[in-house]
Parts: C-alpha cells; sequence; structure tokens
C-alpha cells in the first residue's frame, strides 16, 4: 500500500481479518523474546485488543473487555507474512515492559501522544547496557518518542563523519536536575481527570515509569495562572501575620498532588517556593498587579513583616510534611516597576533586593528553623545579568546569604548566553546558575497551544543544552498541565505546556516538549557534572556530555536541521560509538565507563 503508514496498513489488515468496524489504531513494540500489539479505537481510545506474542509460533490475543480470556492464534495462519512483515515496518528493540506511544496529530510539524484513564505510553526503569555497549534514546519528529536501541562500543573508528571526543578529566558545574511548575493551574487540570488518568500524568512526570523530575516550583500564593487574586494574609495591617494562612489551593489542589508525586519517585524531590505578589497592604499601590514595590525601606517594618511572610510560608508547608530546598527572593522583580502591569507582582530594583536581602530575608531565614532553604536572587530575565549580580553579590552581606542566581528565559533572544550567563559565571564562579522558568506560546505574536509541535520541543532542548554549556545547574518548565486553551489563568495570559489535558474527554496529550524534556531529566539524576565534549569540525548539532554520580557517561545530541548527520562519538577510555544523528531528531546516548 504505498503512501500509507504502517499502522494504517496494519489497521485496515486487522479490520478485514477480525471484523473490527470502528476506527482503528494501532501502537506496536517487538521486544528480543517477542512483541505486543495494542490494538484501540483511534476516537475514543477505548482498548480494542492486547495482542502479545512470546515467539513466532504464537500469539496471544487479550480483549479488555474479556479479562483473563485469551484466544490462541497460529502464528502460521493467515496473518503470519503480512502481520510481521508490516510490524517490522515500524517497530523497534524495546525493553519489556515500556508501552508504546498512540500518536495523534493535530495538524502542526509533529504528534502528541494520547493518554487516558485506562492506557498511557511509558518508559522502562533506567537499566545499564552491558560493559563494551551503549544505549541510545531517540525521539524525532516523524513520531518516535524516547525509544531506546542498543549499539556496541568499537575498539577503532569506522565512521569518517563528524567525531565527538568526551574528555571527562574538563569538568565543570554538577547538576541539580529538571522539573515543572505545580501551579494552581496545574493542579486544577491534573483533578480534573479520573483519578486513574491523575496516577498515569503524575506517573509520567515523576516515576521510573516516566522522565522523574526531580524539581517542583511551588507558588507563594496566587499568580497569573491562578483563577483568582489572593495572598495568604489579606487582613489589613496585620504586622504580626496572625491572619497567615494556606489557601484551599494549597491544601487541596498543590500539596496533596505534590505528597502524590513524592509517593511515585525513586529520586529526592527538591522544592522550590517563589512569590509574585505581597499582600496589598504592604505595597506603595495597595494592589497586587500593576507598578509597585514595598512600602518604606529596607530594615523596616513593611520588610520585615514581608520576610516573616516567607517563615510563614515555610511553616505552614512544614505542618503538611513538605520541605523547602529554596525560595527565590521574587518571581520577575522587574515586572513590577512597569506602570498597567496585568498580574501579581512586586516590584524591585537590584539595589533594592539587595538590601532587603541584606537586612530583612536573608537574617529570618538565617535564624529561623529554615537556615537551610537556599536563597536564589534575580528569577527574572538572564538579560539583567551580569549587572544585577554585580549589585548585590558585591555586597558582602547580601552576598553571604545567597546561594544562586535564578533565570528565566523569555528574553533570550536578545541575551546572549556568553555575555549574560558566561560573564556572571566568570565574575561569581561560586555562585549557583539556575534556569527557574520557560515555556511558549507567551509572546503576543506566538499562538498559545500548538499540539504536536516538535518545533517547541526543539527549544526546549536548545535552551537546556545552551544552559548547561553556560554552567547552569537545573532547569525548571513552567505549568506542569495547562488545558487545551493553555489555561486556566485569570488574566488569559495563555502559554503552553508539556503535557495538555482535554477534560472533557479524560484525555491528556504529552507533547514533544515533554520527550524532549525526558532526554535530560530521565537520564542526568542530581550531581551529575559537565564534562567537556570537543566537536572535530564546526557543524549545527547542539551536543552536551556529562558523567553521572555512578561514573557513567551521557550525551545528548539534538539535530535542529533537515540534514542526517553521520556520527561518531569518542570516550578515549573506551571506544567509539558509531551513529548517526537523523534530521529533526534528539538523542541520548548512555554507557558505562567501567
Amino acid at each position: 500500500m504505498p503512501g500509507t503508514s504502517p499502522h494504517f496498513q496494519l489497521g485496515l489488515l486487522f479490520r478485514f481479518v477480525f471484523g473490527v468496524r470502528s476506527p482503528v489504531g494501532l501502537a506496536s513494540r517487538l521486544l528480543p523474546s517477542g512483541g505486543i500489539v495494542i490494538l484501540y479505537h483511534s476516537e475514543s481510545l477505548e482498548l480494542l485488543e492486547v495482542f502479545s506474542f512470546s515467539n513466532r509460533e504464537t500469539m496471544i490475543f487479550s480483549s479488555p473487555q474479556e479479562k483473563g480470556c485469551h484466544k490462541h492464534w497460529s502464528w502460521r495462519g493467515i496473518m503470519a507474512s503480512s502481520l510481521m512483515g508490516l510490524l517490522l515496518l515500524q517497530a523497534v528493540s524495546w525493553a519489556s515492559g515500556a508501552r508504546p506511544c498512540i500518536p495523534k496529530s493535530f495538524g502542526y510539524s509533529s504528534v502528541v501522544c494520547v493518554c487516558n484513564a485506562t492506557y498511557c505510553d511509558s518508559l522502562d526503569p533506567l537499566v545499564f547496557p552491558a560493559p563494551g555497549n551503549f544505549s541510545r534514546y531517540e525521539s524525532t519528529r516523524s513520531g518516535r518518542r524516547m525509544e531506546m536501541s542498543t549499539g556496541t562500543i568499537q575498539a577503532n573508528r569506522t565512521g569518517t563523519g563528524l567525531l565527538l571526543t568526551l574528555q571527562p578529566e574538563e569538568k565543570f558545574q554538577k547538576v541539580k536536575g529538571f522539573g515543572g511548575a505545580m501551579t494552581d493551574a496545574a493542579g486544577l487540570n491534573i483533578l480534573a481527570l479520573s483519578p486513574s488518568a491523575q496516577n498515569l500524568l503524575l506517573k509520567s512526570y515523576f516515576s521510573t515509569e516516566g522522565i522523574e523530575y526531580n524539581i517542583i516550583r511551588v507558588p507563594m500564593a496566587s499568580c497569573d495562572f491562578s483563577i483568582s487574586t489572593y495572598t495568604y494574609d489579606d487582613y489589613l495591617d496585620d504586622f504580626q501575620l496572625q491572619n497567615f494562612s494556606l489557601s484551599e489551593e494549597d491544601t487541596k489542589l498543590k500539596i496533596p498532588l505534590i505528597h502524590r508525586a513524592l509517593k511515585m519517585t525513586q529520586r529526592p524531590i527538591s522544592l522550590f517556593a517563589s512569590p509574585w505578589t505581597s499582600p496589598t497592604w504592604l505595597k506603595t499601590n495597595g494592589a497586587v498587579n500593576g507598578k509597585g514595590s514595598l512600602k518604606g525601606q529596607p530594615g523596616d517594618i513593611y520588610h520585615q513583616t514581608w520576610a516573616n511572610y516567607f517563615v510563614k510560608f515555610l511553616n505552614a508547608y512544614a505542618e503538611h510534611k513538605l520541605k523547602f530546598w529554596a525560595v527565590t527572593v521574587e518571581n520577575e522583580p522587574t515586572a513590577g516597576l512597569i506602570t498597567g502591569y496585568p498580574f501579581q507582582c512586586l516590584g524591585f530594583t537590584a539595589e533594592h533586593q539587595r538590601d532587603f536581602i541584606a537586612h530583612d530575608l536573608g537574617p529570618v531565614l538565617a535564624n529561623s528553623t529554615h537556615r537551610d532553604v537556599l536563597l536564589l536572587m534575580l528569577d527574572d530575565q538572564r538579560l539583567l545579568l551580569p549587572k544585577w549580580a554585580e549589585v548585590v553579590l558585591n555586597d558582602p552581606v547580601a552576598a553571604k546569604y545567597v546561594h544562586g542566581i535564578a533565570v528565566h528565559w523569555y528574553m533570550d533572544f536578545l541575551a546572549p548566553a556568553k555575555s549574560t550567563l558566561g560573564e556572571t559565571h566568570r565574575l561569581f564562579p561560586n555562585t549557583m546558575l539556575f534556569a527557574s522558568e520557560a515555556c511558549v506560546g507567551s509572546k503576543f505574536w506566538e499562538q498559545s497551544v500548538r499540539l504536536g509541535s516538535w518545533d517547541r520541543g526543539m527549544q526546549y532542548s536548545h535552551s537546556i543544552i545552551t544552559n548547561l554549556l553556560y554552567h547552569v545547574a537545573g532547569w525548571t518548565d513552567w505549568n506542569l498541565a495547562l488545558n487545551l486553551e493553555g489555561g486556566p489563568n485569570w488574566v488569559r495570559n495563555f502559554v503552553d505546556s508539556p503535557i495538555i489535558v482535554d477534560i472533557a474527554k479524560d484525555t491528556f496529550y504529552k507533547q514533544p516538549m515533554f520527550y524532549h524534556l525526558g532526554h535530560f531529566s530521565k537520564f542526568i539524576p542530581e550531581n551529575s557534572q559537565r564534562v567537556g565534549l570537543v566537536a572535530s569540525e564546526k557543524n549545527d548539532l547542539d551536543t552536551v556530555a556529562l558523567i553521572r554520580p555512578d561514573g557513567s557517561a551521557v550525551v545528548v545530541v539534538l539535530n535542529r536541521s533537515s540534514k542526517d548527520v553521520p556520527l561518531t562519538i569518542s570516550d578515549p577510555a573506551i571506544g567509539f560509538l558509531e551513529t548517526i544523528s537523523p534530521g529533526y531528531s534528539i538523542h541520548t546516548y548512555l554507557w558505562r565507563r567501567q
């Protein structure tokens, strides 16, 4: 059937052989010992049949409607040549247990993977290849999603193309991790799904079956991705914060979901919190949004109260058995310096932030039971670097309280990494750089949600690699999940997300962005260290290399061009990995070095 996909051909074949009259979709994986074929209704995603086979003799057909009832068919029967041939066209080798993507196109450059209450694609827990071999995980614009294959490391180079040479002795920053934000909107969308779908979504992010996030950002009270504006103490002039209390958004949405994520993960998860606005009675403009800063001067009752608010927040979450790794001083402090800014903000100049840290927030945290919670300054566009860092960190009092500098990605196109991140690291090599927020669809010329956009996935992975190459220790996405509109958002500031929830269908879509992030988060655990990787010639690939805490090597290769690139990766201690980087693909390579 020229011009048709193997999935389409198999769908027609199953409809012919088994009399399935509904629209048919198919996903499959071949395993070294057999395989699995999933036949599903392509509109409702109802599982029609699950076909598994352990050898070439027998295929077992299991209907979800007839649990425990299996039909045995001869593999040499009517489907022998047709089915096996077509399966081989579209299947790749997978370790047992992983479930394939059920793809759906919405007319953009690639596909989403469709999940519901009964099915979601998954990955195997990470298993190292045998010594002398490497694993390759591949995602492509054409529809592959973190598909694993293995290869043999060669003693001698046979390729003639680009050579990437690992330099493990050249060591750079250690990695903190990767993750996303548990906003009110994310919580509302996740909990709008059925319990089974909720679990599959959370597993996709946090379990060994998923991409194993280890960072969660938590807004302190409301932000634009809330359905109302609130703080934790909206009682006028309550300087003792006697009326401070968490909201239902915390106690019914964010906290329960974070606990569920913690139960699913095998990695320690680090939480960090960011405030958008103080209570309005502490602000010069008396409003959650618009141009406004804290009243008074650093060291006074307004600034001390705002610093104490952080401790109250940390205390309140501790009562719910959640401990934070870090807090940022303020989300996008320059937003509150803009007249008419549309949503929650609190303005700081660099000088104001320096003095607030030195006189208020730094000492208050240090003298609290949360003295081990780290403080990240800036939490705004890297365009502000290195100037903002120089203002704050050249003050020895403020500097002693600051662990790191958090950056957002929205103005990166105006701010080259070398002159911002690179120069800041040169000036302050012992201060962590940390990417704390990113999303696509926020600019006025961008469509909020583009289901299946491969370009948006490439934007994510290009940003992550660039950040890693310029000393950044972690990368945090914005909302973990949004709806089809890119919300909810009380000011309609809709954006895209790696997971989009279709509440009416009890379905969620895992976008290319999700898998691009997974090419890093799953394979680069906390305390991995970036090392040198040198190319033999100028090329269009984005590449980065790291050594994991267990001593194994990870290399990520992103090809944003349409051209296939023959490639050799050299590890001087081990040998040569001969491979190819297809156009519009991302690969993660993993191998033992001992």
